[in-house]
């Protein structure tokens, strides 16, 4: 009974295109970001290292290395604030949550180019 009532209210947030990616793609989430009245789209870009969650709870995160630095950010998938997710490249792996990147520097976070037919 209480599960209906959840997905029942789940629903009407959810979004009704949900782009299609996966763990290991290289991504460009453009995100909306408010500066006071003013609203622009910010893209940030990186390796899809983890989906967690389900229905409007989905998460993904995604790392990136800035000035040899790593950053990692989670979105939230259904949310209004996510403008896009653009898949750039799709990468071959094994893992469903990729933290070993996290101990990796240089060429050795890169990971195998999945071909497309």
């Amino acid at each position: 009974m209480t599960q209906r009532v959840i997905n029942l209210v789940e629903d009407g947030h959810r979004k009704a295109e949900v782009p299609f990616f996966e763990v290991g793609d290289t991504v460009d989430v453009h995100t909306r970001i408010l500066e006071g009245e003013k609203e622009r789209i910010q893209v940030f870009s990186g390796t899809v290292i983890g989906r967690s969650g389900g229905g409007t709870r989905e998460m993904f995160t995604v790392r990136r290395i800035v000035a040899g630095e790593g950053v990692e950010r989670k979105f939230p998938l259904h949310s209004p604030r996510i403008e896009n997710v653009v898949v750039k490249r799709s990468s071959v792996v094994r893992r469903a949550k990729l933290y070993f990147l996290r101990d990796r520097v240089g060429k050795a976070v890169r990971l195998k180019e999945r071909r497309r037919v």
